[in-house]
């Protein structure tokens, strides 16, 4: 790959917008028609970068957005007005105003946020629009669902409150399929069970990306909620991975800082993880924990050097990374290391990379700290 271009970059990520939004194009067209397309971009959309990908979401064709909490609506609504904002996280006790300032919907999990939510409405003189959260088995936010249906009439009757949806979280849909079902079937049982309730004008959600495999088309789900997926990021293999065939979005490089020999038996890095057996030439990478290098992948992961694989030596320190490579004489001191993507023929993917921390790509995503530039590639084109 090419590095950008000076000022130099010890260590930096690059934002592919172009494959985000066919990837955006490739799961609508996976979906059966009509379903509507909730793009969640919590957690500065993953660490991606919220301006820059909202606002290609939003000429992309996304129908509305999810966030964790109302400062993250806020920052959404400043991209562009009119597309509906669900903030998925509870509020707490004096965010209600930022809903009517920033035109947001809240989720409504408890008979005392509906309070509070009331009391925003009675000042703006307009009803608040709300999703009401189920808990279906998750154990995190939401109604408890033999609870539900209670919570349910109270917002239907309230004057304040306008039900706009009801939704649910599926908290194994990547790994056990029969507790997904049971989670589901709870679902639309709690909602059958308040006949005034009309499913047909509501936004009826379950499915995230992880569960997009299981989507049941029928019945009153007309939306699906997409998160790591759109931005390329998919475990195992399915049929439905198989037709949207997702594309990377995120890649991260760092550079060759330093290039040195070192004689058998020398330990390496701090607390003398490793040892060398042989004598060796190692490279010092510019890039450490302190720019979302896991600790844990120490004397675990592996860098593309010259399109071949390097094992990481040692601890990863906080600015430093020392990786073995012996045998590459062209390495030199300004060379790119890739720690995620494609280098000549061969390929090192988030899922692999977070493998080796033994996390999960949210995770990782959301540890690229600050001081790591986004190089954001735009063209539309593959």
């Amino acid at each position: 790959m090419t590095p950008p271009s000076s000022p130099v970059l010890r260590c930096w990520a690059e934002i592919d917008l172009g494959a985000l939004e066919r990837n955006l194009t490739r799961i609508r067209g996976a979906l059966p028609e009509g379903i509507r397309y909730v793009s969640v971009v919590k957690a500065d959309a993953y660490g991606h970068g919220l301006y820059q990908t909202v606002a290609r979401l939003m000429r992309s064709g996304a129908d509305l957005f999810a966030v964790a909490n109302v400062h993250e609506g806020a920052a959404v609504r400043e991209i562009g007005p009119g597309w509906k904002i669900l903030v998925l996280g509870p509020l707490v006790p004096g965010e209600e105003p930022l809903l009517a300032e920033h035109d947001l919907v809240a989720t409504l999990s408890s008979a005392e946020e509906a309070e509070r939510i009331e009391a925003v409405a009675e000042t703006s003189g307009r009803p608040r629009p709300v999703h009401l959260k189920i808990d279906t088995g998750m154990g995190r936010a939401g109604v408890w669902y033999e609870r539900a249906p209670e919570l349910l009439r109270r917002v239907l009757a309230s004057p304040r409150l306008r039900l706009e949806g009801a939704y649910t979280h599926f908290s194994v849909a990547e790994s056990d399929p029969v507790f997904t079902a049971t989670q589901r079937n709870r679902f639309l049982d709690t909602l059958a069970a308040v006949p005034e309730l009309n499913p047909a004008g509501l936004l009826i959600h379950a499915d995230n990306s992880a569960g997009l495999e299981t989507f049941a088309a029928a019945g009153p789900f007309n939306a699906v909620r997409v998160g790591l997926l759109q931005f390329g990021v998919a475990e195992g293999s399915t049929a439905l991975l198989a037709r949207v065939n997702p594309e990377p979005v995120f890649r991260f490089f760092t550079r060759v800082g330093l290039v040195k020999e070192l004689p058998a038996g020398t330990g390496i890095s701090y607390g003398r993880t490793r040892f060398l057996e042989r004598a060796s030439r190692v490279a010092i990478l510019t890039a450490g924990y302190g720019d979302g290098l896991p600790l844990a992948a120490s004397n675990r992961a592996e860098v593309l050097l010259h399109g071949q694989r390097c094992p990481v030596l040692g601890r990863v320190t906080m600015d430093q990374t020392i990786v073995d490579v012996t045998g590459l004489d062209a390495v030199r001191p300004g060379d790119t290391a890739t720690l995620v993507g494609t280098d000549g023929e061969d390929a090192i993917s988030l899922v692999e990379f977070s493998r080796w921390a033994g996390t999960i790509p949210y995770e990782i995503l959301c540890s690229v700290t600050k001081r790591v530039p986004r190089i954001y590639r735009t063209a539309p084109e593959v």
